[in-house]
């Protein structure tokens, strides 16, 4: 099972929160949303909700690829949050909070702990990249 979406880059994306980490589909964030690493998200609610539905098990991976420099890469364990249902943005967390916002919990990284060359890459507005949510094996 897999469901994948894409999300751009902006200028104030600082990938400095210690818990947390966003995609969100506003086009403009300010430097307060510091958890935030991609906007312009184009994930679709309904099918992450079949992609939920239809999962074997909570325990997923979370893979972010740079769409022109497959160099950069980004790969990130978590568990689905199985009443996730918010439109506009996706949480990741590395604590057990869940909110309708939650995606997913128990993270093995927050925003702080990304690969820098991705950050770096996603402070351009022109750069977008993909993102991968599959199930890890039982």
């Amino acid at each position: 099972m897999m469901y994948k979406f894409h999300a751009c880059g902006h200028p104030n994306i600082l990938g400095m929160h210690k818990t947390t980490l966003e995609f969100t589909k506003d086009k403009e964030v300010t430097l307060e949303g510091d958890c935030i690493i991609g906007v312009n998200a184009d994930f679709e609610l309904e099918k992450i909700r079949q992609f939920i539905n239809k999962s074997e098990n909570k325990k997923i991976i979370i893979t972010m690829e740079a769409i022109n420099n497959k160099k950069i890469k980004e790969k990130i364990n978590a568990e689905l949050n199985p009443d996730f249902g918010d439109n506009k943005e996706i949480v990741i967390r590395k604590t057990d909070f869940v909110s309708e916002r939650t995606l997913a919990t128990s993270s093995n990284k927050a925003s702080f702990e990304l690969n820098r060359d991705l950050l770096a890459y996603l402070k351009e507005k022109k750069n977008k990249i993909a993102v991968t949510i599959e199930n890890k094996g039982k």
